[in-house]
């Protein structure tokens, strides 16, 4: 198949906020670093490197098995989880002084600034960062950047829905044929949803989600598990979901589409950094370089329709490129405040 060079659009880049704001100051950035001979060896005497991840596992595993292969006697130990599980997950063992993670990744950009102001994370560039990344989806004290970018998007089984009478925006989510037809992820699991409940809040309203309420969605937790029930034929609508799983469902044969709201479709940014306390210091630093690497961001951009920050990932023909949707924002450092209280009122709009 033919392939096309991505391009993370102007209007994207500038869209996106400067992470290492906030207030959070900090020295210097590390200088970049080129996994060599030395690190090499010393990582393979530690033999594993630990990776909590929000990446879809069918993803986040062959990139594992990508780095083993690359580096026979490492092991990579894949723990997937929600953004929000992995978050809380990390919390809890670094507040009891637990340290079992080198490298941690989620979907949700507010969780960096969180781990950045506990002093949890290690300053670490790798080369490909500090060449090729736009700095704004890279801390400038060099303590996390972006390893993925993906959108949550509306999608429809096309066995069960003509793609004339699919829902073509979100108010059209709103129509009583779709009663008991859509399925939704949580913002109190997943980061996405998360990050898009709080852009679709602020571009739609709260009012929006009280009708979306009353629905009778399925609901379920991880942004991964949408376009999972539409595949299996259990609901013909999702209401938001991982752009990336539609694109690998589509992409093997099974009948779905993604749609592209006309009111915006939301985008969270996936960063990924390394832990201070690492229990495999040298293996963490390299694994940390090969998630950054031009092989690895072509890896999660094939295999994972995932949208890369790297200017020489080519990305497959057939995915619709970002500068031709409308994309919707969500600052981090505006959400932060606020994500309680959206949590709270999701709860009383959904029931869960």
């Amino acid at each position: 198949m033919m392939k096309r060079r991505t391009v993370l659009s102007g209007a994207l880049v500038s869209g996106l906020a400067l992470l290492g704001a906030g207030g959070l100051a900090w020295a210097q950035a590390p200088a970049p670093y080129e996994p060599n001979q030395e690190m090499i060896d010393a990582a393979k005497k530690e033999g594993t490197v630990v990776w909590y991840t929000a990446t879809d596992v069918q993803v986040s595993e062959k990139v594992g098995n990508a780095f083993e292969a690359k580096h026979p006697g490492i092991k990579v130990q894949v723990e997937r989880s929600g953004s929000e599980r992995v978050f809380q997950r990390i919390s809890q063992e670094y507040g009891s002084g637990i340290h079992k993670a080198d490298v941690i990744e989620t979907s949700d950009a507010v969780h960096f600034l969180l781990f950045k102001r506990q002093g949890w994370l290690q300053p670490a560039v790798p080369s490909d960062v500090a060449k090729s990344w736009p700095a704004q989806v890279k801390d400038p004290d060099g303590q996390f950047a972006a390893y993925r970018a993906h959108l949550s998007v509306i999608g429809y089984n096309t066995q069960q829905v003509k793609k004339e009478e699919a829902p073509k925006s979100h108010a059209d989510l709103l129509d009583p044929k779709w009663r008991n037809r859509i399925v939704k992820a949580h913002p109190g699991y997943s980061g996405t949803i998360m990050t898009g409940t709080h852009a679709l809040s602020e571009a739609l309203g709260w009012d929006y989600f009280e009708k979306l309420g009353k629905q009778r969605i399925m609901q379920v937790q991880s942004s991964t598990e949408p376009p999972k029930k539409l595949a299996q034929g259990e609901r013909s609508v999702m209401a938001d979901g991982n752009e990336y799983n539609m694109f690998m469902l589509k992409e093997s044969g099974v009948p779905v589409e993604v749609v592209y709201a006309t009111e915006g479709t939301p985008i969270a940014i996936g960063h990924a950094g390394l832990l201070k306390n690492a229990p495999h210091p040298n293996a963490a630093k390299l694994f940390y370089a090969f998630l950054f690497s031009r092989d690895t961001q072509q890896l999660i951009s094939d295999v994972g329709g995932l949208r890369s920050f790297h200017p020489e990932v080519k990305e497959k023909e057939g995915r619709t490129p970002l500068s031709q949707i409308k994309i919707l924002y969500s600052d981090p450092t505006k959400l932060e405040p606020q994500i309680e209280e959206i949590k709270k009122k999701y709860e009383v709009n959904f029931g869960t």
